[in-house]
């Protein structure tokens, strides 16, 4: 699915309905994201499909270092000798060198994030292949015609991206839409005060089009149903 000219969305069931962004841009590819899979195969497919090889990439950007969003991510830079770039506050947590900052074992809805995905980071399992981070991503950082933006709360360093032209945002995990629609799992979500000024940030831009870490995109009504979760 093309969500905008040379941006493609990647994405099935597994990982709670994860999904990853490959960028055509410039002659080359740009990947942001990489699923659960450890073996990358959709971004292969999807590399494949295009008519392109892994080559190609040259980009691997992370939103954060969360098991679902870096499964397929040692394999990926393996295969395509792309450079892995993160904020660098996940970039420890990528390479394998810290484990990434536990939330609650309790139940916390939705349900169906709880098991495995909240015990299995409450409890630290479910590590992802760790991979180096060649370099770092920052607030207004330039990436394959996006806008970086530091969006904290999810986790420190968790980042979104923003396409001005085609008035598209890349959420990360910031916004869910799976299996309901509200800003995020509230049980990742380690600051709520950060979270809730990152939110605030991205309704602003008046989106048209948001593609969420888990989930369906919103394509119609994007801007308001995003202020509708400031006002909440």
């Amino acid at each position: 699915m093309e969500l905008a000219p040379g941006v493609h969305i990647i994405g099935g069931n597994s990982g709670g309905r994860v999904r990853a962004f490959l960028i055509e841009h410039g002659g080359e590819l740009t990947l942001i994201d990489t699923l659960y899979e450890t073996d990358g195969r959709s971004v292969l497919a999807e590399i494949r499909r295009l008519g392109r090889s892994p080559a190609d990439l040259k980009r691997i950007a992370l939103t954060h270092a969360h098991r679902s969003h870096l499964g397929g991510l040692a394999v990926l830079k393996r295969e395509s000798g792309a450079r892995v770039l993160s904020h660098e506050w996940e970039a420890d947590i990528i390479a394998g060198e810290r484990k990434a900052q536990p939330v609650t074992i309790l139940p916390r809805l939705p349900l169906r994030a709880w098991f495995p995905f909240q015990v299995g980071l409450a409890l630290g399992r479910g590590k992802h292949p760790p991979c180096p981070v060649d370099d770092r991503l920052g607030e207004e950082d330039e990436l394959a015609g996006f806008q970086v933006l530091h969006a904290p709360g999810h986790t420190p360093g968790h980042l979104a991206f923003w396409a001005s032209e085609h008035r598209l945002l890349l959420t990360g995990d910031a916004i869910a839409t799976w299996p309901r629609f509200e800003a995020g799992w509230p049980a990742f979500n380690l600051n709520v005060e950060q979270h809730r000024a990152s939110i605030r940030r991205m309704a602003a831009l008046e989106p048209m089009t948001v593609a969420v870490g888990h989930g369906d995109p919103i394509q119609q009504g994007a801007a308001d149903r995003v202020h509708s979760l400031v006002d909440r």
